[in-house]
């Protein structure tokens, strides 16, 4: 439910831009992915303290989770900080390198400069709320998400369109509410932290970082930040590719996109659950009941994706056309929405089992064994197969799903091998240390 409010949020702004322009829609997606690429920076903060901190909790050390959690908010003050100077700054910079034509970079370049200061917000919100996973406090973040989103969409359309003596922002507007409404849901954790947890933060706690507690922190999240952030570069070369084939394309691209995040969620919020209960079973050392949990977990994951995307292809005509009239957008986006079906149930096993690997304490293996399927599979065979081949967008999904069917199987087989097992009784032997040095 969580996953899904923000997928109709980032819905709405896409169809509001649409009605604005294809240029707009196409910009609205690109400063999107922009978005996305620079918000992979907290991965380096959430995930190592969602994992670590369900480590902690599952060996029964309240106050080391505690300690981690404090701080998380200094590395998301400093990680955030450097991230919307880079969109605030470097906003022309960043638009430029995806090979956006004209008539979307103009419309691009200020949006992501107005969504500068919510990548700061969004770090303090990210790791707060991945605090508040680690507790198994799950209803508590799906309500700060309701909350949150509602304030976006009521401040959205208003300030785009224009509503009254308000004049009309377009995009821009857009970026306003959304800052608004980072800075309500910053609000909303603050109190839940205190209500449900107990946490005060101290203001040395926003700044000060405790480097003590960092390693185990990085141990997990560098090498996942490492493999998102790669993913992230590999699918920026296959947008530059798209945008060489103009904003038709970029379009199509945007449209999909959107559906395509409504196939994955399944796959997406089965993964979030994963790396939080096995965390726990790794510190409780639960490692038989871990390795069934997530064959389970895949097998249902896979059929659920499947179930979806059939059901997305079937109806894709119908879909398309809230989005765009455009008669060749539609027809380019039905053919992608049925590649779609081979595309995310491969994504499935990446998505559930990388989160599962990461929760044991081997992070390092998805990056390792992807990061080349990434960088020739996806990134190059987008350039290959769309731009030299010709086969367009249809050529740029293909390459799409043969990156995560590779990477997928390479996660699967490590699973099924217990090649992570080593590595959870590392990190339960480490946490069972950890407990006897404290006084």
């Amino acid at each position: 439910m969580e996953l899904s409010l923000g997928l109709v949020v980032g819905l709405a702004g896409t169809i509001w831009a649409a009605r604005i322009s294809d240029a707009a829609g196409g910009s609205f997606a690109l400063t999107n992915h922009v978005f996305g690429f620079l918000f992979m920076v907290f991965r380096l903060v959430g995930a190592g303290v969602s994992v670590v901190i369900s480590q902690n909790l599952g060996a029964g050390d309240r106050r080391e989770a505690d300690r981690i959690a404090r701080a998380a908010l200094a590395w998301g003050t400093w990680m955030g900080g450097l991230v919307a100077l880079c969109a605030g700054f470097g906003a022309a910079v960043l638009v430029s390198l995806l090979n956006a034509p004209a008539d979307v970079e103009v419309l691009a370049v200020p949006l992501l400069q107005a969504l500068a200061l919510a990548l700061l917000l969004d770090a303090w919100n990210a790791c707060m709320a991945s605090v508040m996973r680690a507790h198994l406090r799950n209803r508590d973040t799906l309500l700060v998400v309701v909350l949150m989103h509602l304030c976006h969409v009521l401040m959205a359309w208003p300030l785009m369109r224009g509503w009254g003596s308000i004049p009309a922002l377009g995009l821009t507007g857009f970026a306003v509410a959304l800052v608004v409404s980072r800075g309500v849901g910053m609000a909303l954790h603050l109190w839940l932290w205190r209500k449900r947890l107990d946490l005060r933060p101290r203001w040395a706690d926003w700044w000060r970082v405790e480097k003590t507690r960092l390693w185990p922190v990085l141990h997990i999240g560098l090498p996942g930040a490492a493999e998102n952030m790669a993913w992230e570069l590999a699918f920026m070369c296959s947008v530059a590719a798209v945008g060489v084939m103009g904003t038709q394309a970029l379009a199509t691209q945007a449209y999909v996109l959107q559906f395509n995040m409504w196939i994955l969620i399944s796959g997406a919020a089965i993964g979030i659950t994963v790396e939080m209960l096995v965390g726990h079973m790794v510190g409780a050392r639960q490692l038989r009941q871990a390795h069934e949990l997530v064959r389970r977990a895949q097998k249902m994951g896979f059929f659920i994706t499947l179930l979806v995307a059939c059901a997305m292809a079937l109806g894709a005509p119908w879909l398309l056309s809230f989005l765009t009239q455009d008669p060749k957008i539609i027809e380019d986006g039905v053919k992608l929405l049925w590649l779609s079906i081979l595309l995310e149930t491969g994504r499935t096993f990446n998505l559930i089992v990388i989160a599962a690997l990461r929760a044991t304490g081997d992070s390092r293996y998805p990056f390792y064994a992807g990061a080349g399927s990434m960088a020739i599979v996806l990134a190059g065979g987008s350039w290959l197969l769309g731009v030299h081949f010709q086969w367009g967008l249809a050529g740029v999904w293909v390459a799409y799903a043969a990156d995560e069917w590779i990477r997928g199987m390479l996660m699967w087989r490590r699973w099924l091998s217990l090649g992570w097992l080593p590595h959870a009784k590392t990190t339960h032997a480490r946490l069972r240390d950890q407990r006897f040095r404290q006084p």
